[in-house]
């Protein structure tokens, strides 16, 4: 009687790991599937922040052309009045000049850091997640 005691007790506990174990791989499916789309989702709204400050410093740096571009002209006029008149015209034309070269190099500051926020293009914070990830998985499989 204790023989078969033993194996039913036996069987049932094997039956009952064996369906532990089945929900526990039902599980570490789903949950896995959850965690990489919510990776994904995280590495598109990081990689859309990057292009957005990417494409606001591209336009300032263009912005930025354009008013040294007015500046080059604004330098060229002041070069030609110096040539024709002496000395009120000229210097009233390299004042505007100097002004706007420095509007100038003010964007293409700002645009500068947009630029340098949207690097590396990597999704950083994704990544970084997705390795505590990796190493929260392999702590638990060794414990």
């Amino acid at each position: 009687m204790a023989e078969a005691g033993g194996s039913t007790a036996a069987g049932f506990s094997s039956s009952a790991s064996d369906a532990s174990t089945s929900e526990l791989v039902t599980r570490l499916t789903q949950q896995s599937t959850e965690l990489i789309r919510n990776e994904l989702r995280l590495a598109q709204a990081e990689m859309t922040e990057k292009a957005k400050h990417a494409g606001i410093g591209a336009g300032l740096f263009g912005g930025a052309g354009v008013v040294a571009l007015y500046g080059v002209g604004a330098l060229v006029a002041a070069v030609i009045l110096v040539l024709s008149l002496f000395l009120a015209p000229w210097l009233a034309a390299l004042i505007v000049a100097v002004v706007l070269f420095a509007i100038a190099g003010v964007v293409a500051l700002v645009g500068k850091k947009q630029v340098s926020q949207a690097t590396p293009a990597a999704p950083q914070h994704t990544i970084d997640s997705v390795k505590r990830d990796v190493d929260t998985i392999k702590g638990g499989g060794h414990s």
